[in-house]
């Protein structure tokens, strides 16, 4: 076997790819024979490593270098400079957004620096695709020590112990769910992986499955041992292409090594995994429904009880969990509950892996201990909040959550601590909003998703979100009135308190925190009819100050609907009755003489109209800006 000099990881997760890492990879590939150092030199390709605003990026190995936003054409220098003469390509680090410094090591870098990494380890450190690697890493370790050590009712008191609560939201105990499922009558009973990941802005567990599929398979194994199960089934969402793809390669070849199938490390116990892809439907992240879908059916939650763990899979007793929760079985059983239980807080045991997106410079994916406060997620792992702008509110859980304020940033990341201000840790998802994010179309985004997931099988569900978005868009249009309120108020409630399943009792949540923590807003909407943030396209009017434009025609061409008149050389106008409002002029105009007018923000004493409206710069909702990156 080659002696190799260095190691060079380059990111094949979603997020990189989508950025053009497979042609970063293949011209390294090529770059590296073409060289003459195919000995020395060894290409990996390897999972997420969670700085995603920065892909595609790499690491070279034995120094540790971190290679950033690393393009074909850069891979030439870095062979012939890094890899020939031992000089690090500067232009190519990361740059600390403090000092703009080039910071060589990835281990100096503050975002992986402040984080604990134990459900991630082995992302961005192995390939995915290399069980070998897997192994190398302990893998499978913790399966041998369950199987031949260990008795089922051992396993469980270890994950009772280790008081590791589910990642996909509801936060019940694992080892309890484990223990419910083991003394449920009927045979055979199954395991199931909840990958249906669904929420906007979260990919969690789509990364893991990337960059580390075989803990989960391992896990899965354990599971089955604990609870006297023999089958299980992933579920993945078919969107998921090359979390499928890793899956299947790893199902492969944990079959060819022995790791699936009969007599497991030589014992009579035998446990093989399948896949069965979703269609996308937001509900089947719902238990019930996930288990539906997989038996051929609509995809529809039924009534609880009896839960799963009784009467599940085909009428018979089903364990399922979720992708994060079962990345932590693995090192729980190789170490020991104990160890688990001293990470984290006294009821949110281990870490969280959470997805940072929206108005924050580090866009990606980081894993705290829990208690970690959101100050130092957003500040310290995010970076911060870009341009300048000043924090406004960060929403967790996705659409089952809630808005968190700058009143909370101190607030510990934790499950109880969450729900006691309106909001929950939900699978992980975490989008970030600024000054300019506007709380009142947050609120209407996220009622539109749940309506159009919404499976429609129970009244409150299929009736009240669609009445909520109905209210919540006609106060974006400045046609809202104060009873409007009341009314989004009391159905919030009516649906919180009578729908069936998770979707619908969550989904009143964005609603009634940012009623809770931006009442201003919405008054303002109705009352003032304007925006604070600028945001609601029916209240923004724009217009041309006449002593700064030039009368170029520039907008006037540019205008989808010809809104904008003015004769040669005469400065131009606006017709408000003809504008559509799409911002196209603003950005189009190279003298800066549009902007939006009193209609936008309502303007303060002793300020002029243009400068209360906040100056020119386009604004974007939080979800569609450009550091969105999943």
């Amino acid at each position: 076997m080659p002696q190799y000099r260095h190691h060079i990881l380059v990111c094949q997760g979603t997020g990189c790819l989508s950025s053009g890492s497979t042609g970063v990879l293949n011209s390294l590939t090529s770059e590296v024979r073409s060289q003459g150092l195919k000995q020395q030199v060894r290409v990996v390709k390897s999972g997420c490593f969670g700085f995603c605003m920065q892909g595609p990026v790499m690491i070279v190995y034995p120094e540790g270098v971190f290679y950033t936003q690393v393009q074909p054409d850069d891979v030439p220098e870095i062979v012939s400079s890094h890899l020939k003469q031992g000089k690090v390509v500067e232009r190519l680090l990361f740059k600390d957004p403090e000092t703009h410094k080039p910071v060589q090591e990835f281990d100096d870098i503050l975002f992986f620096k402040r984080q604990k990494r134990l459900v991630l380890k082995n992302c961005g450190a192995i390939n995915p695709e290399n069980i070998e690697e897997y192994i190398a890493q302990d893998g499978y370790f913790a399966l041998a020590k369950a199987v031949t050590e260990m008795t089922p009712e051992q396993v469980i008191e270890e994950v009772k112990k280790s008081g590791l609560r589910g990642r996909g939201g509801g936060g019940f105990p694992t080892g309890r769910k484990w223990e419910f499922a083991k003394g449920a009558e009927g045979e055979p009973k199954y395991v199931i992986c909840n990958a249906d990941e669904g929420d906007p802005g979260a990919f969690m567990d789509r990364s893991i499955l990337e960059g580390d599929p075989h803990a989960v398979l391992e896990a899965m194994c354990i599971a089955g041992y604990a609870i006297g199960s023999h089958q299980g089934y992933v579920y993945v969402r078919a969107e998921y292409p090359v979390a499928v793809s890793r899956l299947e390669i790893a199902i492969s070849q944990a079959r060819e090594k022995g790791l699936l199938g009969e007599r497991l490390f030589g014992t009579d116990f035998f446990f093989d995994i399948d896949i069965r892809l979703g269609a996308g439907a937001f509900v089947c992240g719902e238990e019930t429904s996930l288990i539906r879908s997989i038996q051929g059916l609509r995809g529809e939650p039924r009534p609880r009880p009896p839960f799963p763990a009784k009467e599940g899979l085909w009428g018979r007793p089903t364990l399922i969990n979720n992708v994060e929760t079962l990345a932590n079985i693995p090192q729980i059983i190789r170490h020991d509950g104990d160890w688990f239980a001293s990470i984290g807080t006294e009821r949110s045991k281990g870490t969280k892996v959470f997805a940072l997106a929206g108005k924050i410079h580090n866009t990606g994916l980081i894993e705290v201990p829990m208690g970690t406060s959101l100050r130092e997620v957003i500040y310290n792992l995010g970076g911060g909040i870009p341009k300048g702008k000043k924090f406004k509110a960060a929403q967790t859980g996705g659409p089952s959550g809630g808005c968190l304020t700058e009143e909370h940033l101190d607030i510990a990341l934790e499950y109880d601590s969450l729900l006691a201000v309106g909001s929950m840790m939900g699978s992980g998802g975490m989008i970030i909003m600024d000054e300019d994010s506007c709380m009142v179309d947050v609120a209407r985004f996220y009622l539109e998703f749940t309506r159009d997931e919404s499976c429609g099988k129970c009244t409150p569900c299929r009736i009240g979100t669609k009445r909520m978005l109905e209210i919540l868009t006609r106060i974006t249009e400045g046609k809202g009135t104060e009873k409007d309120l009341n009314d989004l108020e009391n159905l919030a409630q009516v649906v919180r308190e009578n729908s069936l399943c998770g979707l619908g009792v969550s989904a009143p949540n964005p609603v009634l925190s940012t009623l809770r923590y931006f009442r201003q807003e919405y008054e303002a909407h109705i009352h003032d009819k304007y925006c604070p943030a600028g945001v609601c396209q029916k209240l923004l009017a724009y217009e041309i100050d006449p002593e700064r434009c030039k009368a170029c025609g520039l907008c006037r061409r540019e205008c989808p609907t010809g809104a904008i008149k003015g004769a040669p050389k005469q400065p131009h106008h606006i017709e408000a009755e003809a504008c559509a409002k799409c911002g196209v002029c603003l950005s189009k105009c190279p003298f800066k003489a549009i902007s939006r007018g009193p209609g936008s923000r309502r303007p303060e004493p002793g300020l002029p109209a243009e400068v209360a409206a906040g100056g020119d710069e386009a604004r974007v909702h939080p979800d569609s800006g450009s550091s969105l990156v999943h």
